[in-house]
């Protein structure tokens, strides 16, 4: 049996593993932010400076709403979208034909699978706070 405690490290450990991609893509953008102003060119996304810095705003207080378990509905929307958006903005792989479509096809079912364990991670928060209450 679990209690409380290995419960609630549980919870964290697993919102760890879920936001590690987040994290580290916003630390990225603003680390080493020449770099992301090249990737948001790539895109075709301008002002590139703008984009950048939306990006890591993005993912960067999103992963804390969710990793602190404050408007995880928030986080997890704003995460969702974001990538959502990468789909439909990056990984077009309904434009490309061989190996790059494939490339992009593998990220895109990523995506979406990553976007599932985002609505998880709300329902199951918006769960265990009905059951304290």
């Amino acid at each position: 049996m679990i209690d409380s405690q290995q419960h609630f490290l549980f919870i964290i450990l697993t919102r760890i593993l879920l936001l590690v991609i987040f994290v580290s893509s916003g630390l990225a953008k603003v680390i080493d932010f020449e770099g992301s102003l090249a990737e948001m060119r790539a895109a075709g996304l301008h002002p590139d400076w703008f984009f950048n810095i939306a990006s890591a705003i993005v993912l960067l207080f999103g992963s804390l709403l969710i990793l602190f378990d404050r408007f995880v509905w928030l986080g997890a929307g704003a995460l969702a979208t974001f990538l959502l958006l990468t789909i439909f903005i990056v990984h077009t792989f309904w434009h490309f034909s061989g190996e790059y479509a494939k490339v992009s096809l593998y990220f895109a079912l990523e995506h979406t699978t990553v976007i599932g364990g985002l609505l998880a991670t709300a329902i199951a928060s918006h769960l265990r706070k009905k059951l304290k209450a």
